[in-house]
């Protein structure tokens, strides 16, 4: 899911609505909508493709009116058609709804709302949404607007940012957010409102804006807004003047651009699911990879070729192909890659991740493995990059542009990109049955969600962070799945607030590094409740048997841990192979708080640049 715009006023919304999502498409997206409200009810404009055949279609069909709702889709749940593109309208078309995330539970929704007669239009799970509002509004004790609304979402999992109008109420709009799917910015204008999932779209039009926090309700008029939790408790919102500079602009609520990619990973996810998973039938599409069943037979080895962040990266998506496709992974660095002639034939595929798509020692390592004969495919967030032009096949990551020197959204999207293609490949070569399949596929659609919850954990680590940031040197520890994921957080705290920091599996603790631990040494520890547990709680011994100060990410409900380690940071329970994405978030925000609290230039850390494009 992608872009959002809504307005109230007495202009023409159409107008301002489209202008709006034409700013917002660096976000990506495969189709768009418009739903306006006027005399005669509620109208829908939709079309698939880019913005401008929504535009030929409203210029040759046009609607008018001073309220409106519109949306850019990704595609999560039913492919890119007129019928699936938002905004939704409920049976009895008396609501509207734009959506980002993702509804975890949509199908069991589908099944009680069709069972009590309700016909859905689409192959949405964002439908549900809609036509659970109008359950609620035309129940047998009817409720009014605010509550229907409130009593839909309150059925929801997973993580949410709604927007919804209703025929009868041509003075209010509702908007709500659940977690992290993606913000929800208010902009305030005399005698007129707007609402955006981005900056961006309404800046044009007013500089003073209230961002929604989770679990946070607005009902807005053309007078201003009403601010409630989902109680219905009213809570106060506070005001911002955004700068008209662009780049201040882009950071909205946050004080640095690498804060605000770590919270856009639940929408940068979602984004990166979009179109590619099919959660009626649990599979999964890659269509341009550009593989066949036959070719994917053949392979008998993958190589990951990336550098930095992206490697460590790799290093994840190892198991994750290994496991599901049974197929060979090795992970090497793009740097090293060509200098010792490796081999490679048409049954070895090259993987190459890289943000910018302009790495230059990973293109180097793609050239080396063209010429040599292999199938090259790369990750890549930059749409039209060199990484992507000279690929045969290239997923993208759709995590929308990443300012921050230090990758964040980056990185969890291209291991869920790589947990994708592992699913795509066990697919293919037929190493997973239906039963794994539909599992596999079910823990991908919470991943979002899951990615939510752990940045909640924001206040918590800005509080240890100011216990923490005197130290001079850290040592990072995980086993199998999370000693990569060691390693990215190591690399994340010497990056921006230049402490040296080592990422080690924790099984090599004693083999070395062991040497070093007392009590100038904090040792973060990986230890989810996962199938090496017992061994990570043997290391956090050994550490605190040295004098070493210990903190614990932990799986939420783990009171063992609590009497072992100093601080435990709580990260909810996941299946047991996409940890590694819930896992980073909690050392990506240690990272943070800790260059902050020693005044570091987060987004620019000193020699290092963003698109590394020399040898």
């Amino acid at each position: 899911m992608c872009g959002i715009v809504g307005y109230i006023g007495t202009a023409d919304a159409t107008a301002i609505i489209v202008d709006g999502l034409q700013r917002l498409e660096y976000r990506g997206y495969d189709s768009a909508g418009v739903a306006v409200l006027n005399g005669k009810g509620i109208e829908v404009r939709r079309d698939v493709g880019k913005l401008s055949n929504l535009r030929a279609r409203v210029q040759a069909d046009p609607i008018h009116g001073t309220l409106g709702i519109g949306h850019t889709r990704w595609a999560t749940h039913g492919i890119p058609s007129q019928r699936n593109a938002h905004p939704h309208v409920s049976m009895a078309g008396d609501f509207v709804v734009v959506h980002n995330g993702i509804v975890e539970n949509y199908l069991e929704l589908r099944e009680q709302l069709m069972a009590e007669g309700v016909n859905f239009a689409s192959d949405t799970d964002t439908e549900v949404i809609v036509q659970l509002i109008e359950r609620y509004a035309h129940a047998e004790v009817e409720v009014d607007f605010a509550s229907a609304v409130r009593q839909a979402v309150r059925c929801l999992r997973g993580a949410h940012a709604i927007v919804v109008i209703h025929k009868h109420e041509p003075n209010q709009m509702i908007a709500v957010r659940i977690g992290n799917a993606g913000g929800v910015a208010l902009g305030l204008g005399e005698g007129e409102m707007y609402v955006a999932s981005d900056i961006p779209a309404i800046l044009e039009h007013t500089r003073r804006m209230v961002f929604l926090e989770s679990r946070q309700m607005a009902l807005i008029s053309r007078e201003g807004y009403a601010l409630f939790d989902l109680d219905g408790q009213p809570l106060v919102g506070d005001v911002q003047t955004i700068a008209w500079d662009p780049v201040s602009a882009a950071k909205g609520e946050y004080k640095h651009f690498m804060q605000k990619e770590i919270f856009e990973q639940p929408r940068a996810i979602t984004d990166t699911l979009g179109g590619r998973i099919d959660f009626e039938h649990h599979r999964v599409h890659l269509p341009d990879l550009n593989l066949s069943a036959g070719h994917a037979l053949e392979l008998r080895r993958l190589v990951t070729v990336a550098c930095g962040t992206s490697y460590y990266s790799g290093l994840v998506g190892k198991f994750f192909i290994e496991q599901i496709a049974r197929l060979n992974v090795e992970v090497d660095y793009g740097s090293e890659y060509r200098y010792r002639d490796p081999i490679i034939d048409r049954q070895t595929a090259i993987l190459a991740i890289t943000q910018s798509g302009e790495t230059v020692d990973t293109l180097a390592a793609m050239e080396e493995a063209r010429d040599k004969g292999g199938t090259v495919w790369s990750i890549v967030n930059a749409f039209g990059s060199q990484a992507m032009r000279v690929a045969d096949g290239t997923i993208t990551m759709n995590a929308g542009p990443e300012i921050g020197v230090a990758s964040t959204k980056a990185f969890t999207s291209s291991i869920v990109d790589q947990y994708l293609l592992a699913i795509y490949l066990g697919q293919l070569r037929g190493t997973i049955n239906d039963e794994q399949r539909v599992a596999l596929v079910q823990d991908a659609s919470r991943i979002p969600a899951l990615v939510s919850k752990a940045l909640e954990l924001d206040e918590q680590v800005h509080q240890l962070a100011g216990e923490l940031y005197h130290f001079t040197d850290f040592l990072f520890v995980g086993r199998g799945l999370n000693y990569p994921i060691a390693l990215e957080g190591a690399l994340k705290l010497k990056e921006i607030s230049y402490i040296h920091a080592e990422g080690y599996p924790a099984g090599e603790m004693k083999h070395g590094p062991i040497a070093l631990i007392d009590e100038n040494m904090p040792v973060l520890a990986i230890a989810p409740r996962d199938g090496l547990y017992e061994k990570m709680i043997s290391q956090i011994e050994q550490a605190k048997a040295r004098g070493g100060l210990v903190i614990a990410v932990a799986t939420e409900g783990d009171t063992l841990i609590a009497g072992k380690a100093d601080h435990v940071l709580y990260i909810p329970q996941t299946a047991e192979l996409i940890n590694p994405v819930v896992s980073v978030i909690p050392l990506q925000l240690l990272a943070y708080h800790i260059a902050v609290w020693r005044g570091a230039d987060v987004d620019q850390p000193r020699n290092l640049a963003k698109s590394v494009t020399v040898e």
